[in-house]
């Protein structure tokens, strides 16, 4: 009933830039918080950056300065602007949406994509 879609991904050299986004469509009634998660093999999925419905953020210590979340309210959509790019960075990123879908009311419930690859290496 709903679908998250990431694009963007792919290889870049340290110090590069990256552009990820991310739309939601399907069964939507309303999207409260999205946020960005990203993960390697073998270790639990951490948090890049958050963002609440009226544009507060939230960033992890290792990517503030270098990465901003944003999102499109009437487009259902969520991007995370990648600059600085370090070889740590490299990682499956996910996108995350907390939706409460029709019929209303319902309990918000989370979604997430299918994952991009984004790696950094020269």
């Amino acid at each position: 009933q709903v679908q998250l879609v990431e694009s963007g991904g792919g290889l870049v050299q340290p110090g590069g830039s990256l552009r990820l986004s991310c739309v939601a469509s399907g069964n939507i009634f309303s999207i409260n918080s999205m946020g960005w998660y990203r993960q390697t093999p073998g270790k639990e999925r951490e948090l890049v950056a958050t963002i609440t419905r009226g544009g507060v953020t939230e960033y992890a210590d290792s990517v503030k300065g270098r990465f901003t979340i944003s999102r499109d309210n009437n487009k259902n959509g969520l991007y995370l602007q990648m600059n600085s790019l370090k070889p740590e960075d490299t990682d499956v990123y996910y996108c995350n949406a907390r939706i409460i879908i029709y019929p209303f009311p319902a309990p918000a419930n989370d979604y997430w994509g299918q994952g991009t690859q984004v790696t950094v290496s020269s």
